[in-house]
């Protein structure tokens, strides 16, 4: 008897355009999670907004199509963190998979700990973590490490806005640290654990918020999954909120026209410095106007320009359902 294995066609991918908060768990890396978004909405392109550790927790922004083109507004903005510190412990890692290097008995009172806060918190030199992605000579930091190869590392200027203690029940330390990019939490951690004469990593980590986004508003991956299209449409966000912390122009049909093909305008008012990125809105035709991308301010003779930056793509593919089954990678 001929029995047939027949799969079903896998369904093609799709123009989707918009932002997916998402709750990234822990055990997986970000580019996994990423991936599996991508599936399930059938993306045609994708990309995330900053790496988590396979260790840590909390808000992934994934951009989907043309919100990849405008993601730097997330790259760019203030994170929030909920981290917990283990003190009294150092590990190669700077968290808890890596092998211990060193215990200390020591354990400082609450009120050390905040003097040591108050150190951290403002602008701060710091060197970026040995086990970080960060590339020296078109190699990881991290694959030095792991090498067993020694680097030295120049510190960078980073700004730690708020660094407060949410629980301290020794010899376990929960912090919220809301930061600048660029900012390493297990640099800290290490750092702090110094500073308090015991050493410390982190056993734990969430993000909270990145930019204006707040892990209130994300969906876990397993509800992204299995979900039906209404669910996973209602979780796609517009791509203006990508850049809504920048300042805004709104242009006329004829300064739209030409921004769209990639002309620079000429802006009349002072909205901001020659040099600043702007969101560029403009006549779609209808009630309301349309998202068309992001410029750079440009002053010429006196006179302010808008200099088109990244434009959104003006056609789009016919809408498709969006699969429940049957997805491919």
């Amino acid at each position: 008897m001929d029995v047939r294995h027949d799969r079903p066609a896998p369904l093609p991918r799709r123009r989707v355009d918009g932002v997916v908060l998402v709750d990234k768990p822990t055990g997986l890396t970000s580019n996994a999670v990423l991936q599996r978004v991508k599936r399930a909405y059938r993306a045609l392109k994708a990309g995330h907004t900053g790496t988590l550790d396979p260790l840590a927790s909390g808000l992934l922004p994934v951009c989907l199509g043309e919100a990849t083109k405008f993601s730097l507004g997330l790259l760019d903005a203030d994170k929030r963190y909920r981290a917990t510190l283990r003190l009294g412990v150092t590990t190669a890692t700077g968290d808890a998979e890596g092998t211990v290097l060193r215990t200390r008995e020591v354990m400082p009172g609450r009120r050390q700990i905040d003097q040591a806060l108050n150190k951290f918190t403002g602008d701060i030199m710091q060197v970026p973590h040995r086990y970080s992605a960060i590339k020296r000579d078109g190699r990881a930091l991290y694959s030095y490490a792991r090498a067993g190869e020694a680097v030295t590392v120049a510190p960078r200027r980073v700004r730690i806005l708020a660094l407060e203690v949410e629980e301290w029940s020794p010899p376990l330390l929960t912090i919220n640290v809301r930061c600048s990019k660029g900012t390493y939490v297990r640099s800290l951690a290490e750092d702090l654990g110094e500073a308090l004469e015991c050493g410390a990593h982190v056993s734990a980590l969430r993000r909270l918020a990145v930019g204006n986004f707040g892990i209130e508003r994300a969906a876990s991956l397993e509800a992204i999954e299995s979900g039906d299209d209404a669910s996973r449409s209602a979780g796609l966000l517009p791509l203006p909120m990508l850049v809504d912390s920048f300042p805004a122009v709104e242009l006329e049909a004829a300064a739209t026209a030409k921004f769209q093909h990639g002309q620079k305008v000429h802006l009349a008012t002072n909205i901001a410095a020659a040099g600043t990125m702007v969101a560029v809105h403009g006549d779609g035709g209808g009630s309301a106007s349309e998202f068309l991308g992001v410029a750079t301010i440009e002053v010429v003779d006196g006179q302010r320009l808008l200099v088109p930056a990244r434009l959104l793509a003006t056609t789009s593919a016919p809408a498709e359902p969006l699969a429940e089954k049957g997805l491919s990678a």
